[in-house]
């Protein structure tokens, strides 16, 4: 039997880190229901220091998600936390797009605030490892 599994991801910012990432991926940012929200507030099961509003919509303050649009891929949620990242991932999404699109891929990406961090190969591999606007690593192979 399979199990189902989401990526989650910390972020100071996941509304924005949403954002970013899905434009990256050419993904959706999750709708988030704001009559269920202001319903869950109005019956005190939740304050409204636990939303926030993001592009103009009511949304929970606390994260955001991702979804691909080929079923069967994990959702990613950022979720947020109060610290700024310090220390390597110990976990990193690959953005695999092929040898013929990876310089493309990360000018790009460059171009949409990541940072490029290194290049590196191994055997027949090359990749380029990036850092998104929150500073989490992830490679382009």
């Amino acid at each position: 039997m399979a199990t189902d599994f989401q990526v989650t991801i910390d972020a100071t910012e996941p509304h924005a880190l949403a954002d970013w990432w899905a434009e990256a991926l050419g993904w959706s940012v999750e709708a988030q229901d704001e009559s269920l929200i202001r319903g869950t507030v109005a019956a005190g099961h939740a304050s409204e220091a636990d939303t926030t509003t993001h592009r103009g919509r009511l949304v929970w303050a606390v994260g955001a998600a991702i979804t691909s649009p080929d079923p069967g891929r994990p959702r990613v949620l950022f979720q947020r936390v109060p610290e700024a990242k310090t220390v390597k991932n110990r976990v990193h999404l690959d953005v695999r797009v092929g040898d013929e699109r990876r310089e493309a891929e990360v000018a790009r990406l460059l171009g949409m605030g990541a940072t490029e961090l290194w290049r590196s190969s191994q055997g027949p591999f090359t990749w380029a490892t990036l850092a998104d606007p929150e500073g989490n690593e992830f490679c382009v192979a």
